[in-house]
């Protein structure tokens, strides 16, 4: 039987006039596709031949491109001084400006062109000491002199931003124990040293100190500002304070000296007769004197309490109430002092062995 092929497709229906079903034509273009697909896959392929060759080849001959840095420059010459010396002087603070100063010679190094032979940096540091605006809300702060060769503005600037130190030393035996003078030991026998805040005049409204006792039991408290009692002070506007007469010892309520200490009485003293007031830091006993009559005054006081080392005595001084509150601890004691008027420097003294830590802080809350 012959073998006829065309009766095993399928069938299908078909036009009198002989034209391809629409199956056939389906086919056919799929067909089509296919070989466009075929033909590009092998397009593809050659093409990631070529690009691997060209890898391998690049891999094998690899240099090191040299890498070129282009450091930007300006020419600060051309910029008017006293702008940028106007912008800069909004930094501030000894540290931006001492920042400012290692950046570029123009602001580190001195500039005859000022007639001062100051920095660019240090010619703002002097503007803002002199200008006062870093002084703290109801107090003055002296500052050294700038007359010394290894004295800058930036070092003056910088005290006066850390306002509160022991800066005045009298006695024998007595010495600071950190640079910044904020701590003293004292190890006298039967001698009394004392230290004394006197570059920071509390003259009006509330200041707060904490002193940290690290041994013994200091006196702390207040003293009218009595300038320059440092014997190695440049200026001494106390004529008759004769360092010789306190060589060893020295304290505020020495009576031999207080026609010395009223005759240094200014305006800021105010009409207030408390020149002196101290807590005692073994019993926390208040003692006090006019410098007027002649002895000093000894009161127990409502929340009198002793302190030992380790304990932290916070101060605050209330010169719009004329009030002297004492903390131990965070915790409040009570009004230890009260009429007082006028300026007032932190002091401390002992006559034996003690060692203290003044710093300036904020209140504990109530």
């Amino acid at each position: 039987m012959a073998d006829d092929r065309s009766s095993k497709r399928p069938r299908t229906t078909s036009r009198a006039n002989g034209e391809s079903t629409f199956d056939d034509a389906r086919i056919v273009a799929l067909e089509s596709e296919i070989r466009t697909l075929r033909l590009q896959l092998l397009r593809s392929d050659a093409e990631n031949e070529r690009l691997r060759g060209q890898l391998q080849y690049f891999e094998g001959r690899h240099e090191a491109l040299p890498v070129v840095t282009i450091k930007p420059t300006v020419d600060i010459s051309r910029l008017d001084t006293g702008l940028v010396t106007h912008i800069v002087s909004f930094l501030g603070t000894s540290l931006e400006l001492r920042n400012l100063a290692l950046t570029c010679k123009a602001f580190g190094w001195q500039q005859p062109a000022t007639g001062l032979d100051l920095s660019l940096a240090e010619q703002v540091a002097r503007q803002v000491v002199c200008s006062g605006r870093n002084d703290v809300e109801g107090a003055r702060i002296t500052l050294s002199p700038y007359v010394r060769g290894t004295t800058t503005w930036l070092l003056i600037l910088r005290e006066s931003e850390r306002p509160l130190k022991f800066d005045t030393l009298l006695g024998r035996g007595i010495e600071h124990t950190n640079e910044r003078t904020t701590s003293f030991l004292g190890d006298n026998t039967n001698t009394l040293c004392t230290a004394v805040a006197s570059h920071y005049v509390m003259e009006s409204g509330i200041h707060y100190a904490e002193f940290q006792i690290t041994e013994g039991n200091p006196f702390i408290g207040i003293v009218r500002p009595i300038p320059n009692l440092d014997p190695d002070s440049i200026v001494r506007p106390m004529p008759n304070l004769d360092p010789g007469r306190y060589d060893g010892h020295f304290s505020f309520y020495d009576r031999s000296m207080r026609d010395d200490f009223l005759a240094a009485r200014t305006v800021e003293w105010g009409t207030g007769n408390v020149h002196m007031c101290d807590y005692d830091c073994g019993n926390g006993a208040m003692s006090w004197t006019s410098w007027d009559n002649e002895g000093e005054d000894f009161a127990e006081w409502d929340g009198m309490e002793g302190c030992d080392a380790g304990d932290a005595v916070g101060m605050l001084i209330n010169l719009d109430e004329g009030a002297l509150v004492v903390y131990k601890n965070n915790r409040r004691l009570g009004v230890m002092k009260d009429g007082l008027s006028g300026s007032y420097c932190w002091c401390a003294y002992d006559s034996g062995t003690s060692a203290l830590t003044i710093e300036r802080c904020d209140p504990p809350l109530a």
